[in-house]
């Protein structure tokens, strides 16, 4: 290893709905066991901070590293994607471009659904499982959280977020537009996961229905939801029955392989099935059924709702928010550049290591450092030339990058 290495850059790389379609975004799907192994090696590779972002609409990977070429690597290592295909249909982006990104993802700007709510509590997860892998610092901790607060208030002072901002919702709104009865259908939903959930609390609230039966391949959560709807849960093996019964089948697995095989269904009636999963989990030959009509993730994503022209008009004030967070946050940034000469001044005045009574000189000096601190904030443009000035005044040594 290089002993000044260069200072790395945040970078964002993935693929999402705006150039890949949901088959090439399943070949970098990354899964929980998938997510987990990349954030291991991402530390050999250099990398000091990284956040998976891994949801229906799009593959991502964030963090500081020497190049976007590193992530990328990484990518296509932990998913069935290669480099060639990845340069196609993929993107990457540098510093503030990056950082820009990456709020309008949080927010629902950049969402396949305008407004979607659901994909700021998937970056959530993915923060707290890099936080959990040692793999997050105050850098990426303070842009996360700028982000979800930019977010919340997106949320709550706009009306973005009105009608159909979910996955789960779309494929609700699908059902009461195109089944004549969904109060009476039957229902078979299949994998009990998040988006499963939430589209079982969907279908309770905006189609009532005393026919719905969950499968999953564990028991447990499965008997969770249908403990708080009270609904019918049946093993795994009797899924190619409950399908043969049913009348609209939703699978949200999220299996990395087709869960859903031609072999489950034997049909001598209609089936409507909502395949929310990405990579697929409905076999795409079932379309040749002549009993079944399948709808994909896409497809269901491309609904425009009533409100959705009304959702694009709050476009600019949600743009704001973000506009007024960011500020915030660059200007912590600015700031923070000056954290290791301070940090220096109080080593050389030796005020690192201060007992509960500091002396009369020490309070001087914690004074003093207390006071340049200030004229950093309140002098940005003077800042630079007076940090510069410290340095060799006091021949202090700084590290180029924290």
């Amino acid at each position: 290893m290089k002993d000044n290495p260069a200072p790395k850059d945040f970078y964002a790389v993935g693929i999402s709905y705006k150039n890949a379609d949901i088959d090439l975004r399943g070949k970098f799907n990354l899964g929980p066991h998938e997510s987990q192994s990349l954030i291991e090696k991402a530390r050999a590779h250099g990398v000091d901070e990284l956040m998976i972002n891994a949801t229906c609409n799009r593959t991502e990977l964030y963090g500081f590293a020497n190049s976007a070429q590193v992530l990328k690597q990484l990518l296509v290592e932990s998913s069935k994607g290669d480099l060639e295909l990845f340069d196609t249909i993929g993107y990457q982006l540098q510093k503030s471009e990056a950082i820009d990104h990456l709020f309008k993802v949080g927010t629902g700007l950049d969402s396949q659904i305008l407004g979607d709510f659901e994909v700021i509590s998937q970056l959530k997860k993915s923060f707290l499982l890099s936080k959990k892998q040692g793999m997050v610092n105050g850098h990426s901790e303070r842009l996360v959280n700028a982000v979800i607060q930019a977010s919340k208030r997106v949320k709550t002072e706009t009306k973005l977020s009105t009608g159909a901002t979910s996955v789960a919702f779309a494929a609700v709104r699908y059902i009461l537009s195109h089944h004549k009865q969904p109060n009476q259908a039957k229902i078979l939903l299949y994998g009990t996961g998040k988006i499963g959930r939430n589209t079982c609390e969907n279908l309770i609230k905006h189609a009532p229905n005393n026919h719905i039966t969950l499968i999953n391949r564990t028991s447990e959560k499965a008997n969770q939801i249908a403990g708080k709807f009270d609904l019918t849960v049946k093993p795994l093996g009797d899924i190619a029955a409950e399908i043969r019964e049913t009348d609209i089948l939703i699978v949200a697995t999220g299996g990395n392989t087709y869960t859903v095989s031609e072999e489950l269904v034997h049909l001598n009636k209609p089936l409507l099935i909502l395949d929310l999963s990405v990579p697929r989990n409905v076999a795409p030959s079932l379309e040749n059924n002549p009993f079944v009509t399948l709808v994909h993730l896409d497809e269901l994503s491309k609904i425009t709702d009533a409100n959705l022209n009304e959702r694009k008009k709050h476009i600019p004030q949600a743009e704001a928010i973000i506009e007024e967070v960011k500020e915030e946050y660059w200007e912590w940034v600015r700031l923070r550049k000056y954290a290791p000469l301070l940090q220096a001044l109080k080593e050389k005045w030796q005020l690192n290591r201060i007992e509960d009574n500091p002396t009369p000189q020490q309070q001087n000096l914690l004074k003093v450092t207390g006071q340049i601190a200030s004229f950093f904030r309140e002098n940005p443009d003077k800042a630079d030339h007076t940090a510069e000035a410290l340095r060799e005044l006091f021949d202090l040594e700084i590290p180029t990058h924290v």
